[in-house]
């Protein structure tokens, strides 16, 4: 089923006295690029996280933000460390016994308090019955994300197979012009030999060959075939293949160096005003196929 690379998933869990979100957002990138915000608890679960997340998503430019709620805050273990602010305390004793002052020894210790290291936060330790809780939320994000880009890739797949349809129904109007295209070549061929018949010794052998080589090269019978055959196949790929979007890139520039040479052999007004809106098409059938999976 096709994708979009664009999506957003978000999911909460809770365990003990822990309550977690998840969030993650993707856009289209060549590559799996992943950046991963989470509190230093679950550092030891990232490669985990990561392949679980490369595993699922597979391709775009990805962040994902693990938090802790802020209504938890009250539930860190801090405790005073109190070997650090008696020696705190014993030295500010003897500035103040030394500069001649008694100090207020309650001020003091609201003081010594704001020193560094005087409070401790006990370092927590990821239990696994936390990771499994954890783990099945970051599934359930994943999960949203998923159906997500699967909706938008629905609408991004109809999008692109309706402006190469409409390619194609502009190439089907292009033989209504041949004849007037064949009579404009006609002409300039006529006023240029009505130019050489003043030149003395041509070789008409030469002349008959160089003529049929110059038709060829302004026939634009192959590029309308290919063009079709290029169509055909893009619609085939979209609808058909799981992850299409590296493939439909292909595609649409081989259908762009057909019409490109359509409209340099034109030679005439109304196939190149077909040429320019099925170019206008194409770049946006590009951009769109940039965001498919």
């Amino acid at each position: 089923m096709v994708k979009s690379m664009t999506g957003f998933g978000k999911t909460t869990v809770e365990t003990g006295n822990k309550k977690i979100v998840i969030e993650i957002k993707s856009l289209n990138s060549k590559q799996f690029d992943l950046s991963l915000r989470m509190p230093n608890l679950f550092k030891e679960k990232e490669m985990e996280i990561r392949s679980m997340v490369k595993e699922q998503l597979d391709r775009g430019k990805m962040e994902m933000n693990i938090s802790y709620d802020s209504t938890l805050e009250g539930n860190k273990d801090v405790s005073v460390n109190d070997s650090i602010v008696i020696k705190y305390f014993n030295q500010m004793m003897e500035v103040s016994e030394h500069l001649g002052f008694e100090p207020d020894k309650n001020e003091l210790l609201q003081t010594i308090m704001r020193f560094p290291d005087v409070l401790q936060v006990k370092a927590e330790e990821l239990e696994e019955n936390e990771w499994t809780i954890l783990r099945e939320g970051i599934k359930k994000a994943l999960d949203e994300i998923d159906r997500f880009r699967i909706q938008e890739g629905k609408a991004l797949i109809k999008d692109i197979v309706h402006r190469i349809e409409l390619i194609q129904q502009l190439a089907d109007q292009i033989p209504q012009f041949e004849v007037k295209r064949v009579e404009i070549i006609r002409q300039k061929l006529q006023e240029k030999i009505s130019e050489w018949t003043d030149i003395k010794h041509i070789d008409q052998n030469r002349l008959e060959q160089e003529l049929i080589y110059y038709l060829e090269k302004l026939d634009i019978t192959e590029e309308k075939v290919r063009l079709a055959n290029h169509c055909k196949y893009f619609i085939e790929t979209a609808e058909k293949e799981d992850a299409p979007g590296r493939k439909l890139g292909f595609i649409a520039q081989e259908i762009g160096r057909e019409i490109n040479t359509m409209g340099s052999k034109a030679n005439e007004h109304d196939i190149q005003k077909l040429v320019v809106r099925m170019k206008d098409e194409l770049e946006k059938i590009k951009e769109q196929s940039l965001n498919v999976l």
